[in-house]
């Protein structure tokens, strides 16, 4: 009888133990969505260290609290899950805070005032680098166009001894001035070698003469930027502060970032081993880096212990994007029809780094904006899976922004597994004018074809593609819900049918995400046990009308149960 009297006993004290757990943290007082299905709305949340100890009623909520307990109270806002980025650049989104912002220019004649005035403030030789024009969304176009895009000239007058680099919103193209092509050598005579050096996958445009109008597309960029001084590792250092600050400020708290290099990572390792990592980065190898490919392939996935850094991923590039016309299409472009896009990289280059990944137990992301594009990635991921079916039941292999699909290949994600990494706030900032580029047939029938996906059994990730477009996930989620520009436009959306629902669209920014990153069991829903990462807006997004909706703001931001980011 004394054993089973000392077992009791030992029972007893777990169970009281059990009782009075305490917590480091409790938050009430508000609208807290779980993204959990089981418990979709709670009142309260009990916090202790890095994660969530209970979730239910504000009342059973006190059992966890003594003196020490911190409360913070909503005061009648609204509590989420934590956001995540799920396809963005952190390293671009820091440096686009350094650069020169074109992301609101009106005009060519805007554009270049705006480089005047950097040209006024730089040191001569000195080179002014920016980013964000569109030539599809500036309200006067300029008198003189070659293939859809402005020339040089008026940009090259006002910086004669300055090389300018301006990327296109998009990042797919480039807009340079006569000083950066001089220190290039690109010039009338030295077309056939550039072209020849450049191969598939780019072009400098020219006119009518053959002389480069200042334009470089998708591989051509490199012809340029490869002369622009790299950053030292102190402007590294100031990139990554800005967008970690970023992020907080907009209530991200983990960010997939979509394609670093050696260095950045570096960077990155660093800065974990010195526990100063605010925003929880899933990193994707840039695909271009063929040896850090290689060398993670053979030293395994990268999986931090306490969820700061996770290295798992390959990033890839199939195709380039619609504003540029480099997205690959299956039928020309309607509005340049000599073109029908250009693959960025060999289909069988996929499919050897498909069945590498598979192998290796890595997840692989490709870009892919173009039906062409979506089609032969899917391909080259099914062949591979057919190869390697053991490691395909988890590979959770990813197309980034599948922006256009073929009707046809739209049930295939779902049907393989394939995630879809799209960005909602593409619609609002390209609609209007991705119609020029695919006509009315094509981008009704398989353009931002969200619920089509969702239906088809697919997980759709959301994001914004930074710097590509801000990082705000408010703008994201009203375009998500409301297929409108952001000034509202047309009533009741572009291809209404294609909406999320708002529960749709807080998934895809939260557990939908955790999944794409094969988190799903430690964050992206609210529940005990998972990492207590969270987001407070100052209103209810899933209730308040469609027009109130980008009114809302971040009022705080909570990582591992540490409030990092509080609205003045």
């Amino acid at each position: 009888m004394k054993p089973i009297s000392w077992l009791c006993f030992a029972l007893m004290l777990f169970s009281c133990a059990s009782k009075h757990e305490v917590a480091d943290l409790i938050i009430k007082g508000g609208k807290i969505y779980t993204a959990d299905d089981a418990h979709p709305m709670v009142e309260a949340v009990a916090v202790r260290g890095d994660k969530i100890l209970f979730a239910g009623t504000e009342q059973e909520t006190e059992k966890y609290k003594n003196e020490q307990t911190k409360v913070i109270d909503l005061q009648g806002k609204t509590m989420t899950p934590g956001f995540t980025e799920g396809h963005g650049h952190f390293f671009g989104l820091g440096l686009s805070e350094l650069n020169l912002n074109l992301a609101d220019t009106k005009s060519y004649e805007e554009l270049v005032s705006k480089v005047k005035e950097a040209v006024a403030k730089a040191k001569p030789g000195e080179w002014i680098v920016g980013r964000g024009w569109h030539q599809d969304r500036w309200e006067k176009k300029p008198a003189k166009m070659v293939k859809g895009f402005q020339t040089h000239e008026l940009l090259s007058t006002v910086s004669p001894n300055n090389p300018v680099f301006l990327s296109h919103a998009s990042g797919h193209a480039a807009f340079v001035n006569a000083k950066a092509m001089e220190i290039a050598g690109v010039n009338l005579l030295s077309k056939e070698q550039w072209q020849k050096d450049l191969g598939e996958g780019g072009e400098i445009i020219r006119d009518q003469l053959g002389n480069p109008t200042g334009i470089f597309v998708e591989h051509a960029q490199s012809l340029i930027a490869k002369h622009i001084p790299s950053a030292n590792e102190e402007k590294i250092l100031q990139i990554f502060t800005l967008a970690t600050e970023n992020c907080l400020r907009n209530g991200i708290t983990s960010f997939h970032d979509a394609g670093i290099d050696r260095e950045e990572l570096q960077v990155l390792q660093k800065l974990r081993q010195e526990n100063k990592l605010s925003v929880r980065l899933y990193e994707m190898l840039s695909g271009s880096d063929r040896p850090l490919v290689k060398d993670f392939f053979q030293q395994g996935i990268v999986v931090d212990s306490a969820h700061w850094l996770t290295i798992r991923s390959v990033k890839l590039y199939s195709d380039g994007a619609l504003g540029s016309r480099g997205a690959w299409l299956l039928q020309p472009y309607s509005d340049r029809p000599e073109t029908s896009g250009m693959p960025l990289m060999a289909m069988d280059s996929v499919l050897a780094i498909s069945r590498e990944a598979l192998k290796a137990g890595f997840q692989v992301c490709t870009h892919a904006i173009g039906d062409r594009a979506n089609r032969e990635i899917l391909n080259q991921y099914e062949q591979a899976f057919k190869e390697y079916p053991s490691q395909t039941t988890n590979a959770r292999f990813r197309i980034e922004h599948a922006q256009h699909i073929d009707p046809q290949d739209i049930p295939r994600f779902g049907k393989m597994g394939v995630m879809a990494a799209m960005q909602a706030i593409h619609l609002s900032s390209d609609r209007p004018w991705a119609i020029d580029r695919l006509g009315e047939k094509r981008i009704k029938e398989g353009a931002y074809m969200w619920q089509s996906l969702l239906k088809s059994g697919a997980h759709v990730v959301n994001g914004t593609d930074v710097p590509v477009e801000p990082i705000n996930p408010i703008a994201c989620f009203f375009a998500s819900v409301t297929r409108q520009t952001l000034q509202g436009k047309p009533t009741g959306g572009y291809e209404p049918a294609e909406k999320m629902t708002r529960a749709q669209a807080l998934k895809s920014y939260t557990l939908e995400a955790a999944f794409a990153s094969f988190e799903e069991n430690i964050k992206g829903s609210i529940e005990p046990g998972k990492l207590a990462d969270f987001t407070v807006f100052s209103q209810d997004l899933m209730t308040v009308p469609d027009e109130q909706i980008l009114s809302t703001h971040v009022e705080m931001t909570i990582v591992g149960g540490k409030v990092l980011f509080k609205k003045e």
